[in-house]
């Protein structure tokens, strides 16, 4: 999440930091994963960890996508009168830029959790069933090999619901962040 906001406002303060690392970024994005993880398996000893970095490369993107754009969806109006009253560009990111980038960089989030989760089963997926440290979806392999077939739909269950738990965290941060002041969240007057 950190790398993703970083990169998002390196972007978009400064054209020729985005135009000689966003190609990066994309093919990143478009690699499929599936043919990542075993590779990083391959060069990383801690499943763990190549478990985690599976995760983080599907969900690096939505963040990093979505905050730029959210950043550089301020009022163009509201620009000029920063510029006007002669803000500094810290003054601009704080009370202008990084305001209405938040719904933007919420609803990333969200993309993100559902990815990062998919990203993580993938990877258990290629690391097998063998894999130390491993979780839920090599439970769901395991016992798709040996054909226990109540074992599969216990851990499918409980993947979905860690994934539902994700959703709905974020959801809740969307309320708490937003719910005072931004469109997305205030409830309409009847």
């Amino acid at each position: 999440m950190a790398g993703g906001v970083i990169l998002a406002t390196a972007f978009a303060l400064n054209k020729w930091i985005e135009a000689s690392l966003f190609p990066f970024a994309i093919v990143l994005q478009v690699t499929p994963i599936v043919a990542i993880a075993p590779l990083i398996l391959i060069f990383i000893d801690s499943t763990m960890a190549a478990l985690l970095l599976c995760a983080w490369i599907v969900a690096f993107f939505p963040i990093l996508s979505n905050t730029v754009i959210g950043l550089r969806s301020a009022d163009h109006n509201l620009r000029d009168l920063f510029s006007l009253y002669r803000a500094s560009p810290w003054q601009t990111l704080r009370h202008l830029l990084i305001p209405s980038a938040m719904p933007y960089f919420i609803a990333g989030l969200k993309i993100a959790g559902g990815l990062s989760l998919i990203g993580a089963v993938v990877a258990e997926f290629t690391a097998g069933a063998a894999g130390k440290q491993t979780g839920l979806a090599s439970r769901i392999l395991e016992a798709s090999f040996r054909t226990e077939i109540p074992k599969m739909f216990a851990a499918l269950v409980l993947v979905s619901l860690t994934g539902v738990m994700i959703f709905l965290i974020f959801n809740l941060l969307s309320k708490l962040v937003l719910g005072k002041w931004h469109e997305s969240e205030v409830k309409a007057s009847r």
